[in-house]
């Protein structure tokens, strides 16, 4: 017994000295910082990298410096308050950040977040009011041919049981989102909640859902290709039609008139709400789009129908879109087509790029224009 004591003793010594000896882990760092002022600190751990960016949304790539710990680190200007999705590019290669649990959510492109806080009165900050619920669904798309899904926000009070019924946006995410990425990213249900509890917006349901009829175009270039486009926007129109609104309206309190639904969207959503909506009037009555990505060229055979006509049966057509977009030509084109036509449109543009900064900012000023009692008609 002795012996054995003897040798666990040695052993235990052993295996203290070789831990003692061993390199002890890095301490962990902290990305990002958020400081008082605003400025934000993001840190990367990589002493092999030989340059490493911060890659920002709606900025620039600035350089970042390496400690001697191999911790590359930059610090940026004080930034306006919202939700900025981020990645570090370390020899060319884009990285989310591993310090960080808060994530964009992308098909493409997986970004790392980080929140620089607000004061209450900005749309996208949870305040203490009553919230609504969102509520996920999955389904099989006999149109699209796949197991697919949508998100429905209901508003605070809603009540499945009672006879009061709602009004329904259908809200529609950009290319390479999925069908998260308004209540994920946009934080439309925040939005929304804050917007009824201050009387700006009518309680409303909101219906989000993916907006792939084609969903090969999820690609570098999909979006290029005319032809794959189209039948994108063709077979997401027919699921939304034949399987959405009919299982959104078996299921929830909405209101089946066109008086009552409105279609909106960002980017490649902006898109396919112009050519959705306003192809079918007779279902929509509110359209709308944020920065509109990917429309056809020939907007004659795209809108073969739309004429002046329209002025009288939409309640509002509101195009909007940042001058720093890279697509702010394409909808300025559009608009003034629509004009050629004699369709009055709002058109909405504001400072910011082709972010979620601007498409935040869009739904909280479109909201509220929806379903209002006589709502003026758009004006160019």
């Amino acid at each position: 017994m002795a012996v054995m004591k003897r040798t666990l003793f040695v052993f235990t010594l052993t295996v203290l000295a070789a831990l003692a000896q061993s390199p002890q882990p890095p301490p962990p760092i902290i990305s990002p910082e958020v400081h008082a002022d605003k400025t934000v600190t993001f840190r990367f751990r990589d002493p092999n990298a030989k340059e490493v960016f911060l890659a920002r949304e709606g900025a620039a790539r600035i350089s970042m410096q390496k400690d001697e710990q191999g911790v590359w680190s930059v610090t940026t200007d004080p930034l306006e308050p919202d939700f900025y999705g981020y990645s570090f590019v370390a020899d060319g290669v884009g990285l989310i950040d591993p310090s960080n649990s808060l994530m964009k959510p992308n098909l493409l492109n997986n970004e790392s977040e980080v929140h620089v806080p607000g004061p209450n009165s900005l749309t996208w900050e949870i305040n203490d009011v009553p919230h609504g619920e969102v509520h996920h669904h999955f389904y099989r798309s006999a149109v699209v041919g796949d197991d697919r899904d949508y998100f429905v926000y209901t508003p605070p009070g809603y009540n499945p049981s009672a006879k009061k019924m709602y009004p329904v946006l259908y809200l529609l995410h950009g290319f390479s989102d999925d069908a998260s990425g308004w209540s994920a990213v946009g934080r439309a249900n925040v939005i929304l909640d804050n917007l009824i509890a201050q009387g700006k917006a009518k309680p409303m349901i909101i219906v989000m859902t993916l907006g792939y009829g084609a969903p090969e175009i999820v690609s570098r270039t999909g979006m290029r290709d005319p032809g794959l486009r189209e039948r994108n926007y063709t077979r997401f129109r027919d699921a939304l039609f034949t399987e959405v609104i009919p299982q959104v309206e078996k299921e929830y309190r909405a209101v089946k008139d066109r008086n009552a639904r409105a279609i909106a969207g960002l980017s490649m959503g902006g898109a396919e709400s112009l050519y959705v909506g306003l192809n079918a009037l007779d279902r929509f009555g509110w359209v709308g789009s944020f920065s509109a990505g990917g429309l056809s060229e020939d907007l004659a055979a795209t809108f073969p129908k739309l004429d002046s006509k329209a002025n009288s049966e939409l309640h509002l057509l509101w195009i909007a879109c940042g001058t720093d977009d890279r697509l702010i030509a394409a909808n300025r084109k559009f608009r003034e087509w629509l004009k050629s036509k004699e369709i009055r449109a709002t058109e909405i543009e504001t400072p910011g790029a082709h972010t979620w900064m601007v498409w935040r900012r869009n739904l909280t000023v479109f909201a509220p224009l929806l379903f209002q009692d006589g709502s003026p008609r758009p004006t160019n």
